[in-house]
């Protein structure tokens, strides 16, 4: 489910790419990271404080129904 939930977020931001060869490894010059990183990564921030305030709150209610 991870994976596909992964997978979901990449493909929606357009960030996927293929698996290369081996044979696709050639030296390059250093570049600046793509744009593409950075979207991943504010989308994949944005899904863990989601989650971590789903969570909170599922605790914050269970407390207060104790």
């Amino acid at each position: 489910m991870r994976l596909f939930a992964l997978e979901l977020i990449l493909s929606l931001l357009d960030v996927r790419g293929h698996i290369p060869r081996f044979d696709d490894f050639r030296p390059a010059p250093a570049a600046p990271p793509p744009a593409g990183a950075a979207r991943a990564l504010a989308a994949a921030t944005a899904v863990f404080a989601a989650l971590a305030l789903a969570i909170w709150g599922l605790v914050w209610l269970a407390v207060n129904l104790l």
